[in-house]
């Protein structure tokens, strides 16, 4: 449909007193051509429709005019419809893509955005302004750093317990990998890290924050200085004996790539577990291993050299004895070794152990080991009422068999010969002098 009024445009009116010079042959065809960018040809249109319809003619006939590939109403109304029903809180990019994924409309991303605008469906823009920090070049090789955190979001958005996702982000590729933990910690970390080591290899460092969990602010201890070590978590340790370098951030902004694919993930992820009716934990972790390919391929890039830095894992490192809680105790002289509240009994001791320091280890399972010197000694838990009854019972081993009572507190009768035995005072006197 045509507007019922239709304007000139100011280029279209500072047009016009040119085009009339030339009708009245003021000014010829050619200069006008090189006043106005136009064509010798193109002027005489102009003015053989100036000439004809008016002075509106110089107005394009297309203007107004209903393009022929416009979407019909009611298709735009539905595309409203199920954006403030289905996706309220979708961006346009990503209700693009959902669009065509799940409902086979295929819109662009800039004509949704159009009728976002027309029919009035908000959606929250993440453009905020802030601090901006110097920028960083990329690394040029996967595996030459990795950023690691984990992010605590409600990401079944009260469907189910909140969650920590342990993400994982290539510095070189933007390549993700991660994992739901309901927590933050070593457990969740060392897990997780098991998990990327078994599908990519050990990279060569690790960019990560100074929480808890990663960097530590105890003193050192005496084994510590004696050896002029630093403090380190258990997480520490164990990229340590991994031999992956540890780069400590000092801001968020430092790791900014995690940051932002964090905040990617809690608008996509959030949407897509949403969407897939996601409620549980166990779930979340299969939806992952389908979904992180597919954002991976939408959003990785091509690093800016092919070799790949990851070292395959070799065939003499037991994780057992390095994915866990590794701390040392002294074993004391009745050859226990306690941890924490737990009390361990070593079995098949000998009188060498006493006070060897021995390496307690805490595996995921929950399961215990214990190693002197490198070798694996047997014990059984004990608790402080069986380590008690083991102790009188060794005390009533060495009593004698036979028992003697003796009374206590009996008075000697009076012609007992302690009591007949009296020496006066002036004897006591004369035989004092007299030695």
């Amino acid at each position: 449909m045509r507007k019922d009024v239709i304007t000139m445009s100011r280029k279209e009116l500072n047009r016009l007193p040119i085009l009339h010079k030339v009708m009245d042959k003021r000014l010829t065809q050619v200069d006008a051509a090189g006043m106005l960018d136009l064509s010798s040809r193109q002027i005489r249109r102009i003015i053989a429709k100036i000439r004809d319809k008016g002075d509106e003619a110089i107005i394009h006939g297309n203007r107004g005019a209903v393009s022929s590939r416009k979407f019909p109403e009611s298709f735009e109304k539905n595309i409203a419809s199920l954006l403030k029903k289905k996706y309220y809180d979708f961006g346009p990019t990503f209700a693009a893509e959902k669009l065509l994924e799940l409902e086979k409309i295929k819109v662009s991303r800039e004509k949704l955005r159009q009728i976002m605008i027309e029919y009035e469906v908000k959606y929250p823009d993440r453009n905020e302004p802030g601090t901006v920090h110097q920028w960083r070049e990329r690394k040029h090789h996967v595996g030459e750093m990795i950023q690691m955190d984990g992010s605590d979001h409600d990401w079944l958005e009260g469907r189910g317990p909140k969650l920590v996702l342990m993400g994982y982000i290539d510095d070189a590729s933007s390549r993700i990998f991660g994992r739901f933990y309901e927590y933050e910690g070593t457990f969740p970390a060392m897990d997780s890290l098991r998990r990327y080591i078994g599908k990519y290899g050990l990279p060569f460092s690790f960019y990560i924050d100074r929480h808890s969990t990663y960097k530590t602010c105890r003193q050192p201890t005496i084994e510590e200085d004696l050896k002029a070590e630093f403090p380190m978590t258990q997480f520490g340790r164990l990229l340590n004996e991994l031999g992956i370098k540890v780069i400590y951030a000092r801001s968020p902004q430092a790791k900014g790539r995690i940051e932002r694919v964090f905040e990617t993930l809690q608008d996509r992820l959030t949407k897509e577990m949403r969407l897939a009716g996601i409620s549980t934990i166990d779930e979340a972790n299969e939806f992952l291993k389908g979904y992180l390919p597919k954002h991976n391929a939408r959003f990785a890039v091509a690093p800016a050299r092919k070799t790949d830095l990851h070292r395959a894992v070799p065939k003499h490192l037991n994780f057992g004895e390095m994915f866990c809680i590794k701390e040392f105790r002294t074993i004391t002289t009745g050859y226990t070794v306690r941890w924490g509240n737990r009390i361990f009994l070593i079995k098949n001791p000998s009188i060498t152990m006493k006070h060897q320091r021995v390496c307690v280890m805490e595996h995921f399972a929950g399961t215990f080991s214990l190693k002197l010197k490198d070798k694996p000694l047997s014990f059984e838990e004990v608790t402080a009422k069986d380590f008690l009854a083991v102790k009188k019972a060794k005390i009533a081993a060495l009593k004698p068999i036979r028992k003697v009572r003796i009374r206590i507190g009996r008075r000697n009768p009076d012609d007992h010969p302690l009591k007949r035995f009296v020496i006066s005072p002036r004897r006591a006197v004369n035989y004092a002098y007299s030695r």
